[in-house]
């Protein structure tokens, strides 16, 4: 069973960067397709990116597309979302899940494993 990380959430100003981490254990994460999510206070969970298990394919929901970017090292079992030019409604608790697929269409169904979620916010 796979069990995931996430790490580098915090509170900056609108305009910075952050790049949170998702790391995981157990089985190679090689196999597994992974997802960003995103839930807002008051809010449903939505989607914000997700990556097939060799790195080679992509998706964003539009509202991050140009400012977001989901990447993976497999030598380190770690998917990281780097997410630049952070807007107030980008705050959330973000959350990593993985999914025994080769590649997840976006949305929120498929994945197997979900983390615990790591809190960014973002102030005005």
């Amino acid at each position: 069973q796979v069990q995931l990380i996430e790490s580098g959430g915090g509170l900056v100003q609108a305009g910075d960067s952050l790049r949170l981490s998702c790391t995981a254990s157990g089985p190679p994460f090689a196999r597994y397709a992974t997802g960003w999510f995103r839930q807002a206070p008051g809010k449903e969970r939505e989607f914000v990116a997700t990556i097939s298990r060799s790195g080679g394919t992509t998706s964003y929901t539009d509202s991050v597309k140009g400012r977001f970017t989901i990447s993976r090292d497999n030598a380190k079992n770690t998917v990281y979302l780097q997410m630049n030019t952070l807007k107030p409604e980008d705050t959330a608790v973000y959350y990593c899940a993985a999914a025994r697929q080769v590649f997840v269409v976006p949305g929120l169904s498929g994945y197997d494993y979900w983390g615990q979620g790591t809190q960014v916010t973002v102030s005005s």
